[in-house]
């Protein structure tokens, strides 16, 4: 991708339903849920390099003995940091009790980090600060075996501030204003209240106290809880948590915006936010790894019962195209074929923008994320040119001769690595000029495969800001003196915010909404931007659910083939010699490529929840009045 975007986060959680001798017994360790737990997160590394953290819980533990451990890391690498002090502390025990090397038993009671059940994250920091205290997963802690609540998750809430004012009505005083925090006291208000009831029900009942903890366990409806807690949310979520006894939970936002896959045998309950993580780690089948649906929670008892529990009423399936495009492994089958597909469909524009020229043409792509659309963009031009070479020899007829059929035989799309990541650019210059420059060589390019009537086409993911394709791509590949360049975006135009957990928070920054207010100029319109300001202004006291997204008014005015063709003007300086063209997929073949994933607020501005609208529209009214914040 030309310009780097953020990501929220991935799950990883692992339900051992065997006891730990069974697993070192069959698998050669009692260390098999936190080696497994290893591979899920580090396999999702690509949802979140800025931290990472992993918790445990070990079951069925006398009192006095720990029973949940944690570790979280804002390391360079922060998973290999984490799995590096978690090794070390067992080998450290290991050592210095060698009797424990061969008990599963001593092994659970006396080393951190082995329990029954472990819960992993991974994170790209959207909200609050970039410091270990904000890595999931977080804890909030309690005497109560039943009261410790473990969180983490993959989600971004559009109403915070209503959220944690709900907290503040209650009598809380929460220590953080973020969506976590916020969350984690939500859910642990009603876990409190529902342990506090049956306690007292119990009680009544004629059993002692020490009689009842037991027994809340099994009481205990994560269901219930979760339906309170969760009543006035909005966003895009995958929470998992953890409670100190034993249960554990899954739960899914009702749009199906964020992703949650699992699996389940008779050995363990896996839940990861991509598909192919558990397949790989667990060498299981597509078939057999269930996506859980919108609104649902993955329920697991401390028994090891589990069992799938509607939460929410399902709003329409709005599912995150985002997550196909670009953050999801290409690995996925279905995300595989997508990603083709996107590329197939994007190029009977292409082919139109070079005059069907294939060969004075050089196809590549930038990044590697682009690759599976540029093999779906390659397999288009070929099905192509078998269609002119039937043509060329059927009219030819007995007249060709084998050299001339050998000749229209031969032709073949002219593939190039055109673009290689020589550095990751760390930005330690300040000063604008000298950073300018470094930007611009970030990539290296492949010289001697353009001729100078050549046309060079490059696909990409897609484009957001367009700033790393204005300073750096652009200029490295006029270098190769091609005729005309052709930027291809896999995704349509990016128009509007994310306020799901993707890092897109603001307007202004977007090369989309750039292009459109130049438009405005063009045609001296811009007297709609203050109409749409007023208009968002007048509906801030309005309730969600009443407020209308009036950001879409800025672009009614063009086409799409206008904004696209006024990025072109705008991301091209008198610097490039090249005639430059760059294209857009559509949205219609988005949703072709894409079914199952309509999310498509990013491009159209329908936002899913009652909450997107008013994040639109607070984002313009920041962008209007100069002020530089999130707004959510």
């Amino acid at each position: 991708m030309s310009d780097a975007l953020k990501h929220e986060c991935g799950i990883a959680l692992i339900r051992l339903l065997k006891p730990l001798e069974y697993y070192k017994k069959k698998y050669g360790s009692a260390f098999y849920g936190v080696n497994k737990m290893y591979l899920m997160m580090e396999k999702q590394h690509n949802r979140g390099q800025d931290g990472a953290g992993f918790a445990s819980i070990k079951l069925d533990t006398q009192p006095g003995e720990r029973y949940i451990s944690r570790v979280r890391s804002i390391a360079q690498q922060p998973i290999q940091d984490i799995f590096s002090q978690i090794n070390d502390r067992i080998n450290k025990e290991l050592t210095e009790h060698p009797e424990y090397s061969n008990n599963a038993e001593f092994q659970k009671k006396y080393i951190p980090y082995i329990g029954e059940l472990l819960l992993g994250h991974v994170r790209y920091g959207t909200f609050g600060k970039n410091s270990v205290e904000s890595v999931h997963p977080f804890l909030r802690q309690n005497n109560w075996m039943h009261r410790n609540l473990i969180l983490a998750g993959n989600f971004n809430m559009t109403n915070v501030k209503e959220l944690f004012k709900n907290l503040v009505e209650l009598g809380q005083h929460p220590k953080e204003y973020t969506d976590t925090i916020t969350i984690m006291e939500k859910i642990g208000h009603f876990l409190d209240d529902s342990v506090s009831k049956i306690y007292k029900a119990l009680k009544k009942e004629g059993y002692s106290k020490n009689e009842c903890s037991p027994l809340i366990a099994e009481r205990l409806k994560l269901d219930k809880i979760l339906k309170k807690a969760s009543k006035n949310w909005d966003g895009g979520y995958a929470i998992a948590g953890l409670l100190g006894h034993g249960d554990s939970f899954v739960m899914r936002d009702p749009a199906g915006i964020r992703p949650t896959y699992y699996y389940i045998d008779e050995e363990v309950v896996v839940v990861a936010s991509e598909r192919p993580v558990i397949q790989t780690v667990f060498n299981v089948d597509f078939n057999d790894v269930k996506e859980l649906d919108p609104g649902c929670a993955l329920i697991t008892k401390k028994s090891g019962e589990t069992s799938i529990k509607h939460i929410l009423k399902p709003l329409e399936r709005k599912a995150c195209s985002f997550e196909r495009i670009y953050f999801s492994r290409g690995s996925d089958a279905e995300i595989y074929k997508e990603l083709k597909l996107l590329g197939k469909l994007i190029m009977p524009k292409v082919l139109e923008s070079i005059n069907y020229d294939i060969k004075n043409s050089v196809f590549s792509y930038i990044p590697n994320t682009a690759e599976t659309s540029f093999f779906g963009m390659i397999e288009t031009v070929e099905d192509h040119l078998n269609k002119m070479k039937t043509n060329a020899i059927l009219k030819g007829k007995r007249s060709l001769s084998a050299e001339k059929v050998t000749e229209i035989l031969s032709e073949h799309p002219r593939i190039e690595k055109i673009a290689i990541k020589d550095v990751k650019l760390r930005t330690f210059i300040t000063e604008d000029s000298s950073r300018d420059d470094l930007v611009a060589h970030v990539y290296d390019v492949t010289y001697g495969v353009i001729k100078p009537n050549d046309n060079l086409v490059i696909i990409d993911d897609s484009i957001v800001r367009g700033t790393t394709l204005r300073m750096s791509i652009l200029k490295m590949l006029d270098r190769l003196n091609p005729k005309k360049i052709v930027i291809v975006s896999s995704a349509p135009q990016i128009r509007y915010p994310d306020c799901y957990g993707i890092d897109m928070a603001n307007l202004e920054s977007l090369i989309a909404f750039k292009a459109a207010l130049e438009l405005l100029k063009d045609i001296d319109k811009y007297d709609i931007v203050e109409t749409v300001y007023n208009k968002c202004k007048a509906q801030v006291s309005l309730k969600d659910k009443d407020v209308k997204n009036y950001v879409k008014e800025i672009y009614f005015p063009f086409t799409d083939e206008q904004v696209s063709d006024k990025i072109s003007e705008l991301l091209t300086n008198n610097t490039v010699n090249a005639d430059v063209k760059i294209i857009f997929q559509s949205v219609e073949n988005l949703h072709k490529a894409c079914p199952k994933n309509l999310g498509d607020w990013y491009f159209t501005g329908n936002y899913p929840t009652a909450g997107g609208n008013r994040v639109v529209n607070r984002a313009f009214m920041n962008y209007y009045e100069g002020k530089k914040e999130r707004a959510y």
